[in-house]
Parts: structure tokens; sequence; C-alpha cells
């Protein structure tokens, strides 16, 4: 028994969902979802709660019904409040500026700045040389744009230098013993 898949998704006012058989739309302030339900789950709504329905009870189905629970879940927050993340930039003469709310240029410690072009549905704010906030509505593109610029260069264990996620804790490793 799915006990993710089970729990209801309440639509918060402001939001509208249609269910179209197994595809369903997520309309809210911030713009418009839509996704194709794997596995044969579906969704009904009634009353500002939404459940997510499971054809059977194969191991398949199970798995599917708390993923789609899930994803719908975060279409509906990604509507209406959107999704946040934080890149922290950390070594010297490293640092990141904006090129309006679509683009970055970052300088890396390469012999040339490293450009980015965010996707449709990303924007990219730079409060701090040192940080990078990218935003949207689409949770799993978010990330996904999170870490293609955290592999230009990810967080390295001896100096912590590098691109890494707020809250990321660096393993630092001691170096050579002087004689």
């Amino acid at each position: 028994m799915s006990r993710v898949g089970n729990a209801p998704i309440t639509v918060p006012s402001g939001v509208d969902v249609s269910i179209d058989g197994s595809s369903i739309t997520v309309k809210g302030s911030k713009g418009e979802l839509s996704r194709e339900l794997p596995g044969g789950v579906t969704a009904s709504i009634e009353d500002g709660t939404l459940s997510v329905i499971r054809p059977d009870d194969s191991k398949e189905s199970r798995a599917f019904h708390g993923l789609s629970r899930s994803l719908i879940q975060n279409m509906i927050v990604g509507v209406s409040e959107g999704f946040t993340k934080e890149l922290q930039i950390q070594g010297v003469g490293y640092r990141a500026t904006a090129k309006g709310s679509n683009a970055l240029e970052l300088a890396l410690g390469f012999s040339h700045p490293v450009s980015i072009q965010a996707p449709d549905g990303i924007e990219f704010e730079v409060p701090a040389q040192t940080q990078i906030l990218v935003r949207g509505i689409d949770k799993q593109l978010v990330g996904q744009v999170a870490a293609d610029i955290r592999k230009w260069r990810k967080p390295e264990p001896y100096k912590g230098k590098g691109i890494r996620y707020a809250g990321e804790r660096v393993i630092r490793k001691a170096g050579k013993a002087a004689k």
C-alpha cells in the first residue's frame, strides 16, 4: 500500500487543475504545466482535493502511484509558489555576473568566461558575485539547470573552491604533511 500515493492533494485557490484521461494540466499565477501520468495511473478531483488512483496492485502500479502523486504535488506547488535553488561560489577570482534574467557569465579560473543560457521557464538572479539563484515553476528543470551550472566547477576537497549548493557540506581532505 503506497502511503505517498494515498495522501490527498489540496488544490489552493487560484490554481486550476484539468484532467483528460491520463494527462493532467495545472494552471496558476506563475504559469502552466502539463504532464502525462505514467503506468495507467489516473487522477480525480472532488471539492478542491485531488486523489490519485492506480489501476491494480501490481508492483509497477504501486511504484507509479506514489510517483504520480509527487509529480502532481510538485506541479501545483510550482505554478502557485515556484521553486528556487541557491548556488554559492567559493574561490579567489571566482564570480558570477548576470546578463539579463536568462543568461549568466561565470569566471571560474578558466582562460575564458563561461556563458550559460537559461532554458524556457528558468530565470537567474545574482544578488552577490558569489551567489546564484535559479528560479522556475518546474522542479525537475530547476534542479537540472542548477546541477549543470555546478558541473562547471565542482567543489574540490582540498581548499573547497568551486560551485556548491547552499548548505552543501564539502568533506575536506588534509594536504601533504610538511617535513
